[in-house]
């Protein structure tokens, strides 16, 4: 009797192998609200917002460039004590490889060629080119050879454990990559307009890759200058940013908060400080952007006693926490400086500049007329603004910015005249003024403050003395994560030999 059974059950079950057991099988199982892929134009905005820079960029880039500074170690230490920090030194990878990187890759992938009926997304594909770049760029700078090539294509390609390129050829494709997809923008194919940077703004797009174009361009200007002047010559033609409305600018919001400004505004509120190279530059030159910026909480002997009622915000007031110190040593340093307590250095003021809704500004006006001015104190443009006026223009875009974070940060137009005409570029100083400046219009963007002061030299700054340092005068890259040491390890080898070492000392391609 159970063999009978037995039996009925299996033919049973055979019958269900059948065609008509199908039937209906695959539409009772589809979950109907479970999207099976993702608009690219939503994947787009994901990796503009992701594209903010991320907050490790105040243990690293923006100590490294003396700015900002704490003194405390741990989780905290790295360009404060010229160290390496294996917890800290993976927020530019995580952010942009693992995030942005594989977003634009999707989004590349799915509008590269228009299906049959699909709506026209040329823009959007090229859009997303020059985003690609720019987070190319960033993790480029930051660590040196990198997957590109192959990055992002594990589900579309299979690619699991991608190569890694050289720095030299990265930064030739996305000159041409900028080249040619800001020249392929057209205003009159449909555009993206719920893209977050632009709002599918055409014109404006394509400004922003060719200063981007510009920005890479001079990056070269001492390993590859035939290459570099070329460049800046292709990107000038096809224009750049002209005004402040133009900059590429990361919009946050209270619920999608700036990351810098989000520590800044947390557990670390009390513990970082403005950097004393920073604020004596500011303060010497009369600079009315310290007042924008700065507070002092006059008197504070603990992170508590950091109190509005303290708050100063004049310039002769300010100052700055020097280089060197940790927060056992800070402490009779601020004793010898006259303060309460280590806690009374000025401060990022977190309401004002510094506040959780801050924008972030990736490729601006400023900037890109600082570039423009150096390019045509190089011979390298010969026509148009003189670099005198370029570099006049720029500072005034640069302080005009200061609105943008909060109306108490703005600078009134008198103020800006008078610094401009008190500051003129200088013969035979041009180049040292120029990137002064830009170290001061890329404030908080710390991957391109880095970057641009180890491709200049400028501003001089003086080593860090911290006497525990790794490394000296100067950290040249970051180093790479230990996830990739854990994954990709065998690639990831051959690129660090290819390079020379991977350590903080290690200076990229074009840093020579």
């Amino acid at each position: 009797m159970k063999k009978i059974t037995l039996y009925i059950i299996l033919f049973l079950s055979t019958l269900c192998l059948l065609p008509s057991c199908d039937k209906g099988f695959e539409e009772i199982n589809t979950n109907k609200t479970l999207p099976i892929s993702l608009d690219p134009a939503f994947l787009m905005n994901n990796a503009i917002i992701n594209t903010s820079i991320p907050l490790e960029t105040m243990v690293f880039e923006l100590a490294i460039v003396q700015q900002i500074i704490t003194p405390f170690g741990g989780v905290l230490g790295g360009g404060n004590y010229n160290q390496d920090n294996k917890v800290r030194n993976q927020g530019n990878w995580v952010r942009y490889y693992q995030s942005v990187l594989k977003s634009l890759v999707s989004v590349i992938t799915e509008t590269a060629v228009t299906k049959p009926g699909a709506p026209d997304r040329s823009n959007l594909y090229h859009s997303a080119r020059i985003m690609r770049a720019y987070a190319a760029i960033v993790l480029t700078d930051s660590y040196g050879d990198i997957p590109y090539f192959q990055a992002g294509k594990g589900f579309t390609e299979n690619i699991s454990l991608p190569v890694y390129d050289s720095q030299e050829s990265i930064y030739k494709d996305v000159l041409k990559e900028l080249e040619q997809a800001s020249a392929a923008l057209d205003a009159a194919k449909p555009r993206n307009t719920s893209d977050v940077l632009f709002g599918g703004d055409i014109p404006q797009w394509k400004a922003f890759g060719y200063s981007l174009m510009l920005r890479v361009a001079m990056r070269l200007s001492k390993v590859d200058p035939a290459l570099a002047q070329q460049s800046v010559a292709k990107a000038v033609t096809g224009g750049v940013i002209q005004a402040n409305t133009g900059s590429a600018v990361i919009r946050h919001t209270t619920l999608y908060q700036n990351a810098v400004s989000g520590l800044l505004n947390g557990s670390e509120a009390n513990n970082y400080f403005l950097a004393k190279p920073f604020v004596d530059f500011l303060f010497l030159k009369g600079d009315p952007r310290l007042i924008s910026m700065s507070v002092r909480y006059v008197g504070a002997a603990s992170g508590p006693q950091q109190t509005p009622a303290r708050a100063n915000f004049t310039p002769a007031a300010q100052r700055g926490m020097p280089m060197g110190f940790d927060n056992g040593t800070i402490v009779a340093r601020a004793t010898v400086d006259g303060l309460a307590s280590f806690y009374d250095y000025s401060q990022l003021d977190r309401f004002r500049m510094g506040k959780i809704d801050a924008p972030l500004f990736l490729v601006t006006n400023a900037q890109t007329k600082l570039l423009l001015a150096e390019a045509r104190v190089r011979g390298w443009i010969t026509t148009g603004p003189s670099a005198a006026a370029l570099y006049a223009d720029a500072i005034r875009a640069n302080m005009m910015e200061m609105a943008q974070y909060s109306a108490a940060s703005a600078i009134a137009t008198n103020d800006i005249e008078a610094y401009v005409s008190a500051n003129p570029l200088s013969v035979g100083n041009e180049l040292r003024e120029i990137n002064e400046q830009y170290w001061i219009a890329s404030f908080l963007n710390g991957p391109e403050t880095f970057a641009n002061f180890r491709r200049s030299g400028f501003p001089a700054l003086t080593p860090n003395p911290y006497p525990g340092k790794d490394v000296s005068p100067f950290v040249r890259k970051i180093t790479y994560p230990d996830s990739e040491y854990a994954i990709n390890k065998t690639n990831l080898n051959v690129a660090i030999s290819r390079q020379g070492g991977d350590k903080l000392d290690t200076r990229v391609w074009w840093d020579k």
